[in-house]
């Protein structure tokens, strides 16, 4: 990641040059995973503030690369993905119910970030599929392992996990060849294939593409293909129950849904792939061929047409678009001050692999505003919704969420809102000099982009951070007071004298182990160091004054 977001810092930076050059503004934008499995090795996305839109893949979130069956690209989560279950994510206490595998808890983890206008989100015009589905309702939430683990193809089952047995033949007119020849199992299909099986019709063009009905009885349209819609998350797919085949599509219905998300919400637009799926209805000729398009797509559903490469989903968006309201360009959810203040803030730190998690980055403050920050100064910032509202830290700041904007311990059906609001306050012992900084220990439970809209109170007012709102002017700020006691900051003394005449000495731990070994200081335990007297402001077996979580109580 350090190095996608040098990539992407150097290429605004030629771009911008270019642009003032040019009398243009260039633009830059990626196509982005939308999964959480990816994402979180994403760290923050520290590159999306180089970016002028971001445009989310929110498809292939389900897929024969492994036995889950299940959607393509679901608008929301119904609590019921089988992929999630088995891992556990309804049941963690930590994750509270969240599912992340749809186009919803993907555009939330973007907005952490991004205005939502410079978010687009992904929309198939193909299907996926699975062969040999077990359970499920339809087949829906069922599982579909390839037979034989042994072929799975190169870097599909994951760990633990097993290869999903693709849809093939008939089912799978997009067939992808491995290098070998070979078929790839995988139900990919345009939306026009999808819907001739749905109305039962051998497609014209097979005959030309790459397939065979009259020999191959793969390759011929069998079983009835029913379609069904979940309500929930709003996608359709299709089941065939003598085949046990499952297929994930989308459709006007589908669509529609999508296309009023974007306009709620406010989002920029949406990402296709790929065009050439998108379907109309034609009419048959006399020999079978397909004629001019001039019918409806009723026409269809009667059997008196065939479907071919069209404008249907496409025009059903230009439809919900072309009245909609501008875009939204609000960065927070809250009111913004008026002014703002020189800190600066990185987030790193984070731990590689498995042993990210929780999520811990660390955030880093630096004061530049000249004048000392005194211990109990609070600072708050915003957390997408893509986290649980139980955000936390582990330097001794008490960070908390304030403001909660989705609480419920699911989000089935979506999220309630974009953005917790968090806050800290500088512990007693630690204040902020002129030119200094104060790290963060932050914890979360699923990943984030940001965190965004920082602001901090001094001497009772709140200031943004100059970095975020450049145009904001800068506040003068004249001597600061101490939060508690509202006098002059007298900075961080020394505390006083006392006798520590029979208090634990370190590194002899108060606490044992499981085994009755010495091992750990908890909440409220005091141990001396170096001759201060220190007090644990949680369980810990860091060395006394090391961190956040001891604080200083006297000298001897």
């Amino acid at each position: 990641m350090r190095s996608y977001n040098e990539l992407m810092r150097v290429l605004r930076e030629k771009l911008d040059r270019a642009s003032a050059e040019d009398g243009h503004h260039y633009l830059l934008s990626i196509a982005s995973p939308s999964s959480a499995y990816l994402l979180r090795g994403m760290e923050n996305f520290e590159s999306l503030k180089y970016l002028d839109y971001v445009n989310i893949m929110s498809y292939d979130l389900h897929g024969s690369w492994n036995e889950y069956v299940g959607h393509n690209a679901a608008l929301y989560d119904t609590g019921e993905d089988s992929e999630l279950a088995q891992w556990g994510v309804y049941s963690t206490e930590q994750y509270k119910g969240t599912g992340y595998l749809n186009t919803d808890w993907a555009y939330h983890y973007m907005r952490g970030a991004l205005q939502s206008g410079r978010i687009n989100i992904g929309v198939p015009y193909y299907t996926r599929g699975w062969q040999g589905v077990d359970g499920g309702e339809n087949g829906l939430w069922g599982r579909a392992p390839l037979p034989n683990q042994n072929a799975c193809p190169e870097g599909t089952g994951g760990t633990g996990g097993k290869c999903g047995d693709g849809a093939m033949g008939i089912d799978n007119l997009w067939h992808d060849l491995d290098t070998n020849g070979n078929e790839i199992g995988a139900g990919v299909n345009p939306m026009w294939h999808a819907k001739n099986l749905e109305i039962g019709r051998q497609g014209s063009y097979t005959y030309t593409n790459g397939m065979d009905p009259e020999s191959n009885p793969a390759h011929q349209v069998s079983g009835t293909y029913t379609r069904h819609y979940d309500n929930v998350a709003k996608a359709p797919w299709l089941w065939n129950a003598e085949k046990q085949v499952f297929l994930s599509s989308e459709d006007k219905q589908s669509i529609a849904e999508k296309a009023g998300y974007v306009v709620d919400k406010g989002i920029g637009g949406v990402l296709i792939w790929e065009l050439a799926g998108d379907y109309s209805c034609y009419e048959i000729g006399a020999n079978g061929e397909r004629g001019a398009k001039d019918l409806s797509e009723q026409a269809c559903l009667n059997g008196r047409g065939e479907y071919y490469m069209g404008d249907t989903l496409s025009n059903t968006m230009y439809e919900a678009f072309k009245s909609a309201a501008p875009y939204g360009n609000k960065r927070s959810e809250n009111a913004v001050p008026v002014e703002a203040v020189n800190i600066t803030v990185s987030v790193g730190g984070y731990k590689e692999g498995d042993q990210n998690y929780p999520i811990n980055p660390k955030v880093t403050f630096t004061n530049n505003t000249g004048v000392d920050l005194p211990g109990g100064t609070e600072f708050q910032f915003d957390l997408p919704t893509s986290t649980p509202d139980n955000a936390m830290d582990w330097s001794g700041a008490n960070l908390k969420v304030v403001e909660s904007a989705h609480s419920r311990n699911n989000n089935i059906g979506g999220l309630d809102g974009a953005m917790h609001r968090v806050a800290f306050s500088l512990p007693g012992w630690s204040g902020i000099a002129a030119g200094e900084t104060y790290e963060l220990d932050m914890v979360h439970y699923l990943p984030i982009s940001g965190p965004a809209n920082y602001t901090v109170t001094i001497n009772g007012t709140d200031y943004a951070f100059a970095f975020e709102y450049p145009e904001m002017p800068l506040a003068e700020l004249g001597d600061v007071t101490d939060p508690d006691t509202g006098n002059p900051d007298t900075g961080n003394p020394e505390p006083g004298d006392c006798n520590l005449d029979g208090v634990n000495v370190y590194p002899n731990w108060p606490q044992v182990d499981w085994a009755g070994n010495p091992d750990h200081a908890k909440e409220g335990d005091q141990m001396v160091h170096d001759g201060t007297l220190y007090k644990a402001n949680w369980w810990t077996r860091s060395v006394p004054g090391s961190d956040g979580s001891w604080s200083k109580i006297c000298k001897g």
